[in-house]
C-alpha cells in the first residue's frame, strides 16, 4: 500500500486526543483549586509570623508594643505620636507593612480583645470581612 504525501492526522484522531485532555482536565483541576487558599492563608500566618517577631524586638526595644494609633506601621517608620519611643530602628524591611494573602491590611488591636495582655493581630481572611469564622487571629 502507498501512503498520499498528506500524511495527517484524521478528524477522528484529534478528537480522540482533545476528549483525552479533557478527561484528564476534569480530574486535575478541582484538587488543585482548593490548594489556591490553603497557600494564601499559609502566606497570610507566615507575614504575621514576621510582624510579631517585629513587634517583640520594638517591644524589648522601646518598653511596650506601638499604641493602637501608631499601628503597625510604627515597625517601619519612627513613630511622631505619643509614646515616642526614645530607642528605636527599623523593625520591617521595605516601605509598607506586608498584606495578607488577600492583598489586606492587617488589623492591630492594642490592647487585644482575643490576647488582654498585649496585642491582637488579624487577618479578614478569604472572604476580607473581618469578624466572621474565616478571620485569621493570631494573639
Amino acid at each position: 500500500m502507498r501512503r498520499s504525501r498528506q500524511d495527517g492526522f484524521t478528524l477522528i484522531e484529534l478528537l480522540l486526543v482533545v476528549v483525552i485532555i479533557g478527561i484528564l482536565a476534569a480530574i486535575v483541576v478541582p484538587k488543585l483549586a482548593g490548594k489556591t487558599e490553603d497557600a494564601r492563608i499559609g502566606g497570610t500566618i507566615g507575614q504575621m509570623k514576621i510582624i510579631q517577631d517585629a513587634l517583640a524586638r520594638y517591644e524589648m526595644d522601646c518598653g511596650k508594643y506601638p499604641s493602637q494609633e501608631q499601628g503597625l506601621l510604627a515597625l517601619i517608620e519612627q513613630p511622631t505620636t505619643a509614646p515616642v519611643p526614645k530607642k528605636w530602628s527599623k523593625y520591617l524591611e521595605g516601605r509598607e507593612v506586608p498584606k495578607d494573602g488577600w492583598g489586606k491590611e492587617f488589623e492591630y488591636r492594642n490592647p487585644g480583645t482575643v490576647n488582654t495582655d498585649g496585642y491582637d493581630l488579624v487577618s479578614a481572611g478569604p472572604d476580607g470581612t473581618m469578624g466572621n469564622d474565616d478571620d485569621i487571629v493570631k494573639p
